[in-house]
C-alpha cells in the first residue's frame, strides 16, 4: 500500500533541507532519519513514522518546507499498515502553545526599582520547555562570565539523538555566573546561567504589577537524560573550536570516528559541516599514516632533508612493500610503547647435550630439532604462569586484556624483509611438531607464500639472531603485545661454581616489554624463570 509522508510538526516557520539520508528504492524503518531540515535557530532530523520502500521523493537539497509539505511517497509494508494508527499517534508531536511562561521565579510580582537594585539587577536564565521528559547534552557554550548579550542572542546549543538547539536569551545584560558546562545533560527548567539585567530593561519591568511571559521559540523536542554542575565556562579561544555548524548525524559520526570536528573544513551550504567532509578529514589523516609522516603538532620534528649527491655519487634503492609496511609498523610502536629491556644469560649446557642426543629421534621424525622449539615451549609455559606477559592494553588505557590461548610468533629474516608468523596454542604441542611447523612456515616466509592469517593474532614474539652473532639487542616490542624476547648467540663461558670455573654454554637472552603493563621486578622475575627452565627444560614436566 502506497502512502504520502508529509513533514510533521516542527513549530512555527519552515527550514531549509541540508542533508538527504534516503534515496528513491531505499528500504527504511519505523524511526529512521530521512533528512535534516535547518531554521536559524535549530536544525532537526525528520524521522520515518512507518517502515517501507520509497517509491519517489518529493523534495531536494536547499527546498524550503514546513509542516504539511510533501516528503516522499512510501510503499508500506503490511504489518507497519496494520499498526498505522498506534505509530501516528506516537510519532504525534503534542501541540504548543503560542508561548511558554517563564519559571516561576520570573512570573512573581517585580519588584520596585529600589529592591531590584538591592538585588544586583540579577536575572536567572533557565532552560525553556524542550519536552515533557527530554533532555539534552550541551556542545557549545557561546558565552562566558563578562559578556555582554542582547536579548535573543544565542547562549548555547543543546543536542539530542535527533536534534540540536540554540537557547537564546530572552533578557540584555551581563553574564555574572555560567552553571552548566560542555558535555551537561540538562533539561527544562535547569539553571543555565546569571544575567546582571539592563537597567533600562529592569526600570521599565518595574512600572508593571506582574512581569509578562517570556516568549519561547518553537524547538524540536530532544529525547535523552542527564545532570547539570556548575562550572565556569569555557574561554574564547575553546568556544571557537567547539562553535561548528553540523547537524547531530554528523556529530555523531564525528565522536564515533573520534574526529575533533573544529579541525575539519566545511563544504555545505553556510560553512555547514557535512558527513563527507569528516570522511575526507580522516581519510588525508590515514593517508598521511600510510605515508609514515608525522602529524603536525605531534611534537616531533622532522628529520631534514639533504641533498646527498653534493657530496658524492649516489644511488636511489626504493624499498620493497613489505620494507614500508615493517618500518611503518615498527615506527609506531617505538612512539606509542614506552620501552624498557632486561638482560639475561641462560645457562643451556644440559639442554643443548638433550638436543644433541635426540637428533636421531627428530630425523626420524623428517624434523630438525633446533633451540627454537625448546625457546617457544618454555615462553609459552611462562605466559601461563605470569598472564600480565599475555595480555594487551585496553584501548581506554584503564584496563588490561588477557588471552587465555597462547599463541606465539618468531621473526623470519627474508629477502624482502622481516616476517612473524605465527604458531598458535605452543602449549598443547610437542617439541617434534613445533619443530614441523616453525620449519614450514619459516619456508612460507622466505618463499612468500604466507597468508594475512598466519602472521596474525601472535600473543609475543621471539626475535633469535643466533644463527648470525652478537652478545644482545633490544628488540622493540610488536603492539599490542606487550613484551618480545631477543636471543643472541650461544658462547662457551668460564662460570664459577663455588670451588673454580667450569666452561659452560650462556646463552644471552633480552626482554622488551611495555612499561605501562609490565613493571622491572616483573621483567627480572620472567628472564629469571626462563633461564631457569632453559637450565632444566625437564621441570616443565612438572
Amino acid at each position: 500500500m502506497s502512502e504520502l509522508i508529509r513533514v510533521p510538526d516542527i513549530g512555527s516557520g519552515e527550514g531549509e533541507v541540508i542533508e538527504l539520508f534516503v534515496k528513491v528504492g531505499d528500504r527504511i524503518e519505523v524511526e529512521q532519519s530521512l533528512l535534516t531540515l535547518e531554521s536559524d535557530k535549530a536544525s532537526m532530523e525528520i524521522p520515518a513514522p512507518k517502515a517501507g520502500v520509497i517509491k519517489s521523493l518529493a523534495v531536494k537539497l536547499g527546498d524550503r518546507l514546513k509542516e504539511g509539505d510533501d516528503l516522499l511517497e512510501l510503499e508500506v509494508d503490511e504489518e507497519s499498515a496494520e499498526q498505522s494508527e498506534p505509530v501516528a499517534a506516537d510519532a504525534a508531536v503534542a501541540e504548543k502553545p503560542a508561548s511558554t511562561p517563564a519559571p516561576a521565579a520570573k512570573t512573581a510580582a517585580t519588584p520596585s526599582v529600589a529592591e531590584v537594585a538591592a538585588e544586583n539587577l540579577i536575572e536567572e536564565i533557565h532552560v525553556p520547555d524542550i519536552g515533557s521528559s527530554g533532555k539534552a547534552r550541551v556542545i557549545e557554550l557561546m558565552v562566558a562570565v563578562g559578556d555582554q548579550i542582547t536579548e535573543e542572542q544565542s547562549l548555547l546549543t543543546l543536542e539530542s539523538d535527533k536534534a540540536s538547539m540554540e537557547i537564546p536569551s530572552p533578557v540584555s545584560g551581563e553574564v555574572v555566573e555560567v552553571l552548566v558546562r560542555l558535555d551537561a545533560e540538562i533539561g527544562t527548567g535547569d539553571l543555565i546561567l546569571k544575567v546582571k539585567v539592563a537597567q533600562a530593561a529592569t526600570t521599565g519591568a518595574a512600572s508593571t504589577e506582574q512581569a509578562a511571559p517570556v516568549e519561547v521559540p518553537d524547538i524540536p523536542k530532544p529525547t535523552a537524560a542527564v545532570s547539570v554542575a556548575p562550572v565556569t565556562a569555557p574561554s574564547p579561544e575553546k568556544r571557537k573550536v567547539t562553535a561548528v555548524h553540523a547537524g547531530p548525524a554528523v556529530r555523531k559520526l564525528a565522536r564515533e570516528l573520534g574526529v575533533d570536528l573544529g579541525l575539519v573544513a566545511s563544504s555545505g551550504p553556510h560553512k555547514r559541516l557535512l558527513k563527507e567532509d569528516v570522511h575526507a578529514y580522516v581519510q588525508t589523516a590515514l593517508s598521511k599514516q600510510s605515508n609514515g609522516s608525522v602529524e603536525q603538532g605531534s611534537g616531533i620534528p622532522p628529520i631534514p632533508e639533504v641533498d646527498f649527491a653534493r657530496f658524492g655519487e649516489i644511488e636511489e634503492v626504493a624499498m620493497t612493500r613489505l620494507q614500508q609496511i615493517g618500518a611503518l609498523n615498527l615506527n609506531r610502536s617505538w612512539l606509542n610503547v614506552p620501552h624498557v629491556t632486561q638482560f639475561e644469560s641462560a645457562d643451556m649446557t644440559e639442554l643443548e647435550a638433550f638436543r644433541v642426543s635426540q637428533k636421531t629421534v627428530a630425523e626420524k621424525a623428517g624434523v630438525k630439532l633446533t633451540l627454537l622449539p625448546f625457546l617457544l615451549k618454555a615462553c609459552a609455559h611462562l605466559l601461563k604462569e605470569m598472564p600480565d606477559f599475555n595480555s594487551s592494553l585496553a584501548p581506554s588505557g584503564k584496563a588490561l586484556i588477557r588471552k587465555k590461548y597462547v599463541h606465539l610468533g618468531f621473526a623470519v629474516d627474508t629477502p624482502d624483509g622481516l616476517l612473524v608468523p605465527v604458531i598458535r596454542d605452543v602449549d598443547q604441542k610437542s617439541l617434534l611438531q613445533l619443530s614441523a611447523e616453525a620449519a614450514e612456515l619459516a619456508d612460507k616466509a622466505r618463499n612468500k607464500k604466507l597468508s594475512a592469517e598466519q602472521m596474525q593474532g601472535a600473543c609475543f614474539t621471539i626475535s633469535s639472531l643466533g644463527h648470525i652473532g652478537g652478545t644482545g639487542f633490544t628488540p622493540i616490542v610488536n603492539a599490542p603485545e606487550v613484551a618480545i624476547l631477543g636471543v643472541s648467540r650461544a658462547t662457551m663461558q668460564p662460570v664459577w661454581n663455588g670451588a673454580n670455573f667450569d666452561p659452560r654454554l650462556m646463552l644471552p637472552l633480552s626482554l622488551s616489554y611495555d612499561h605501562r603493563v609490565i613493571n622491572g621486578a616483573a621483567a627480572a622475575h620472567f628472564t629469571r624463570r626462563l633461564s631457569e627452565l632453559l637450565a632444566e627444560i625437564r621441570s616443565l614436566l612438572l
